[in-house]
């Protein structure tokens, strides 16, 4: 049966920032993908070691492009994105290549870790305009992306509705500082107790949710939630990352705004 967005979709994206569209992908499609984005996380260690994160773009890899390409142009999926978000939306970064910054992420080979929390854009890009950027963090044309697992995907954290506000004095508490600081590993050095304290710095921001894709999922969210990601070996993952791009998004991105005086 193909999937048919639905209110509850449009619903939830614009309420709590982000929305699963639920067995995306084709089952035959589903297992190109995955042959494909196995042979990927092979490559992606071999030339930046066992830790690696995340493969991107996925051109620049010794890969079968032809899946993704049909993944990129699933009808299905691009009316859903349309419905959801408006007509002049499209999959991908570049409207004439959706694949220009498709990524694969992927868990670790070794050691469990977390990112950071943070808010795309604000967290990750020294000398920003933050004064701009929380102006437009609820604009529908901006900061949304997806993931879309191809095996079951519980890593993604996000705080619910937290895209269409400032921060709230219970998150300001949990990071007064920027950078914002990882989890405290410590001495520790066991699977186990590195996925412990991994999954207690999750659950330590107010509100946090984590996310569960089950494969063929298709998650789209906003970038400007607070959200993290937390990985472990002992879970295997292979999730398409992209951005969801619109004229404005695209250029925000080629000129993001720039304080004039950034502080040293």
């Amino acid at each position: 049966m193909a999937f048919k967005v639905t209110d509850q979709h449009i619903q939830d994206y614009h309420t709590l920032g982000f929305t699963l569209f639920q067995q995306m992908i084709p089952a035959s499609l589903l297992t190109q993908m995955r042959r494909e984005a196995d042979k990927g996380r092979h490559l992606g260690r071999q030339k930046k070691g066992p830790q690696i994160q995340r493969i991107q773009p996925i051109g620049h890899y010794d890969l079968d492009l032809k899946p993704f390409v049909e993944f990129a142009q699933l009808p299905e999926m691009i009316e859903a994105l349309q419905a959801v978000l408006s007509p002049h939306h499209w999959y991908g970064r570049k409207q004439e290549d959706p694949l220009a910054h498709t990524g694969i992420l992927y868990e670790p080979a070794q050691r469990p870790y977390c990112t950071v929390w943070h808010r795309d854009w604000r967290d990750n890009l020294p000398g920003l305009n933050v004064e701009v950027w929380q102006r437009r963090i609820g604009e529908v044309e901006l900061f949304n992306q997806v993931n879309c697992a191809l095996y079951e995907d519980t890593s993604l954290w996000v705080v619910p509705g937290s895209h269409l506000r400032p921060d709230l004095p219970g998150e300001v508490r949990r990071f007064p500082a920027r950078p914002i600081p990882g989890p405290d590993y410590g001495a520790a050095t066991s699977p186990e107790s590195l996925e412990r304290i991994g999954l207690e710095y999750c659950r330590s921001m107010p509100g946090s949710f984590r996310a569960h894709l089950d494969p063929g999922d298709f998650m789209l969210y906003r970038n400007s939630l607070w959200h993290m990601g937390n990985y472990s070996p002992s879970r295997k993952r292979a999730t398409i990352h992209d951005f969801v791009g619109s004229p404005a998004y695209e250029a925000w991105m080629e000129a993001p705004p720039m304080d004039a005086n950034p502080q040293s």
